[in-house]
């Protein structure tokens, strides 16, 4: 559960204390480490050393507006995949020429703003979404700079949900096809290729699968290079894993000198571009929650909190573990095993199953690696407000994101009208 850690009986984030973070915004809360974030940022920044290279922050991981401008900061590029992304960019001063803007559904809408806004470029992922970018660019008189994106048909090895580079998966273009992909794209008038684009799944903790893709691409690019078509970039996407539980996922350095020595093995000096998420904000991140009941019986004993589903939704939707530890360190003598459980009307509404704790009604507890896919998940499912967000910096905490009030969430409906 970095960056936390107890002091004493409470658990502290950098050197805030948990306990007043909760008593001073209230709970659910998400709390973000300015240091993590940083610290994770640069630890894949510096182990490219001198290579030609950028790192484009996944922005679906975590969007908060705070977050972006701290990366944005240190001169993190962004990949996106919605207008609405790039709109969250651009709010926070993000530079568009350092934007990649992937996702199999792209409206024409968003390829028009994406290219007046002048992003560095675009990953396409199908032979119609080809068309309607030259389409949309002849529009507008421009020239629209492109990737595109090859599926390896590679076993990520993670969840079925998150993995996207098997031939089953709707993401990308098959290798055996995306070579008359890219004749077509380089005879249009309104595309610019440079690049070719591959991004196998989220959650990885081996590296074999990110070499073995690797391997695959530089095959292709060799295969284009017969052909007569030079690119001027490699985007290796995302994907790194983090530790939840008992993972032992590569650190950033172990990855990308692994990238390294199979590009220089294999002779292929294009600069490299890659796009971590949950690896940067994961970790950085917990979710802050109330008891408001124990609720106990002969087959099972429930902690009921005031997070629920909605606010976090990786259990229910991924089965995925999450570390709870309370902010008030109790005697470990009178713990039970528990359920954790939120008040939304489902089953399925759960933070954390089978958890040994020692704990009681108002105290809080801390839901660990709850900084990728939280929030940004979040939902007003049964009608509930979603959670605060407070990022610390050393012994400083900010409000980055207040509680949305019912006057918000009910703000953009109306009743039937007559």
């Amino acid at each position: 559960m970095e960056p936390c850690h107890y002091e004493g009986e409470a658990l502290w984030i950098e050197r805030a204390c948990l306990t007043d973070i909760a008593a001073a915004v209230g709970t659910p809360c998400y709390v973000y480490s300015r240091a993590a974030l940083e610290q994770n940022w640069l630890a894949f920044d510096a182990a490219f050393g001198d290579y030609p290279h950028q790192i484009c922050y996944a922005v679906k991981a975590n969007g908060s507006l705070a977050i972006l401008d701290l990366l944005g900061r240190l001169g993190s590029g962004f990949d996106i995949v919605s207008g609405g992304e790039l709109e969250r960019v651009l709010y926070v001063g993000g530079d568009p020429s350092q934007v990649v803007f992937s996702g199999v559904g792209k409206s024409k809408a968003e390829i028009r703003r994406a290219l007046q806004a002048g992003i560095k470029c675009l990953n396409l992922e199908s032979d119609a979404e080809l068309y309607r970018v030259d389409d949309v660019a002849e529009q507008l008189g421009l020239k629209a700079p492109i990737a595109i994106r090859i599926n390896p048909d590679i076993d990520a090895k993670t969840h079925p949900y998150i993995a996207t580079g098997l031939r089953d998966n709707k993401f990308g273009i098959a290798v055996e096809a995306a070579v008359e992909t890219y004749r077509v794209a380089c005879a249009m008038d309104h595309v610019e290729v440079l690049g070719v684009a591959c991004h196998i799944g989220s959650q990885l903790i081996e590296l074999s699968p990110f070499l073995n893709a690797l391997e695959r691409i530089i095959d292709f690019i060799f295969e284009l290079q017969n052909e007569g078509i030079e690119l001027t970039h490699l985007d290796l996407g995302g994907g790194l894993g983090i530790r939840y539980g008992d993972e032992s996922p590569p650190l950033p350095r172990e990855y990308i000198v692994a990238l390294l020595e199979i590009l220089h093995r294999r002779d292929c000096a294009l600069p490299v571009s890659i796009e971590p998420g949950r690896s940067i904000v994961g970790n950085a991140g917990v979710l802050l929650t109330r008891v408001e009941y124990l609720k106990e019986n002969a087959w099972r004993n429930f902690v009921v909190v005031d997070a629920a589903m909605n606010d976090l939704i990786r259990p229910a939707l991924y089965q995925a573990w999450h570390d709870v530890l309370p902010v008030k360190r109790a005697d470990g003598k009178h713990s039970k095993v528990y359920d954790i459980v939120g008040p939304v009307c489902e089953s399925g509404d759960f933070l954390a199953k089978d958890r040994r704790l020692a704990t009681a009604e108002g105290e809080v507890l801390a839901v660990g690696s709850a900084g990728a896919y939280g929030f940004v998940l979040s939902s007003n499912y049964n009608a509930r407000p979603r959670a605060a967000e407070v990022m610390v910096d050393g012994d400083e905490f900010h409000l980055v994101r207040p509680r949305e009030t019912f006057d918000q969430m009910l703000g953009h409906e109306s009743r039937f009208p007559g």
